[in-house]
């Protein structure tokens, strides 16, 4: 993903760069701005340093995940954390050579290792790049915004038709494990790759095929026509600032959509006479939703000019938001156990209406200038430029998964 902070400069202005002591210099004796030292770049050893230990905790987390012979084990790791570097590689340096192209300064990858998989069972967080120059234009802003989806999508989707030609059938789950979400895109692979599956069983991923459904979810993610994801830049490029309703609406739809796919599970378990009882796991299920409403809503928050945020008295601050989110996660994490009675989660849904309460307050619910992308000079894109952004854009819907992963 590609990180492009409304203040495109990792340096602060001219104004506040300076230490006090040498602002008390007098004039003659102060270094000419054009003169002052640039940020210094990171070594590119600690971009080598994360990519390895990315590698090694992707490759950790699904030999640890899978039961068998160690050999076989160690082989499907390799498969695994291959698939999904290459995925992320092509996404990145997509971002990157754009970038360049547009003489745009940009940082090499900086890769996330996160060998937890109660976290992340893919072992990472992805990658990101550092811009440290302006958007010239909004064909620049297209260009640096959809190629990173679009090309890692170029590994992604043959080799998920690879993986998943080459991986076996298995009875239709019986309700215990992980389940993976299907979106439009992925159903259309599976009938391509495995058109004669039997009734009654499904696709039982490849280490392949696993590996190149995270990347398209990661896709997925980025696509989010909101802030300053991919997506948020290919619908401002395309948009100009009537996108900045487009990315309140979608993200205030994240939040609804957790209440109704929590509603959605608790109908179905009253039909089928189960009540309550299964609570915990449908929050589990939705949260996906819940987290993603509010990491967009501090990326939001900290990524607006500095001038904005002090012009907000009511706004609720990053650091709030993000322990009541880790509070809210703590009391989901607790509740996982089946045996936590349906009243334990009255607890829960009180906690998430008052955080609710005061977003509505002071959050995004009544600063919605926050999500507003930073606007970008003229000129508009042509007719080619705007057939990829909308190309770009319908990807987002193809692979739109309702419950990313279900227990």
């Amino acid at each position: 993903m590609a990180d492009l902070p409304p203040s495109s400069s990792d340096s602060l202005p001219p104004s506040v760069t300076r230490s006090a002591d040498l602002d008390k210099r007098e004039p003659a004796e102060r270094e000419p701005t054009s003169q002052r030292a640039a940020p210094k770049p990171t070594s590119i050893w600690v971009h080598i340093a994360l990519f390895v230990a990315t590698v090694f905790s992707m490759f950790l987390v699904s030999f640890v995940d899978e039961d068998g012979p160690r050999k076989i084990r160690a082989l499907h790791g390799a498969e695994f954390a291959g698939t999904l570097t290459t995925i992320l590689l092509f996404h990145e340096f997509g971002h990157y050579f754009a970038a360049r192209i547009h003489k745009v300064e940009a940082s090499l990858p900086f890769f996330i290792p996160l060998p937890l998989p109660s976290i992340s069972p893919f072992g990472t967080m992805g990658a990101v790049i550092k811009m440290r120059g302006a958007i010239p234009n909004r064909r620049a802003l297209l260009d640096i915004g959809a190629s990173g989806p679009l090309a890692g999508l170029c590994i992604a989707i043959p080799a998920y038709f690879w993986g998943a030609a080459h991986s076996t059938f298995v009875p239709l789950s019986s309700g215990a494990g992980m389940e993976l979400g299907e979106s439009i895109a992925l159903k259309v692979l599976d009938w391509l790759a495995a058109p004669n599956m039997p009734p009654g069983m499904e696709l039982s991923l490849s280490p392949v095929a696993f590996a190149a459904w995270a990347g398209m979810l990661v896709t997925m993610i980025n696509l989010f026509p909101v802030t300053q994801l991919d997506g948020g830049h290919v619908a401002h490029s395309l948009l100009g600032t009537k996108h900045d309703a487009v990315a309140i609406n979608v993200h205030r739809a994240m939040l609804v959509f957790f209440f109704l796919s929590v509603g959605g599970y608790l109908v179905r378990d009253f039909h089928a006479g189960i009540g309550f009882h299964r609570i915990g796991t449908h929050v589990q299920n939705s949260l996906f939703w819940l987290v993603w409403f509010h990491v967009l809503a501090i990326l939001g928050t900290a990524t607006a000019p500095e001038n904005v945020r002090e012009s907000l008295p009511h706004l609720m601050s990053v650091r709030v938001r993000i322990v009541g989110l880790l509070g809210l996660l703590t009391l989901v994490g607790i509740g996982a156990d089946a045996s936590r009675p349906p009243i334990y989660w009255v607890g829960f849904f009180a906690g998430l209406a008052l955080f609710v309460a005061m977003d509505i307050r002071g959050g995004l619910f009544r600063e919605h200038a926050l999500l507003n992308h930073p606007e970008t000079p003229a000129p508009e894109l042509g007719i080619g430029r705007k057939i990829v952004a909308i190309v770009t854009l319908a990807w987002f819907v193809l692979l739109f998964m309702p419950a990313p992963i279900s227990i």
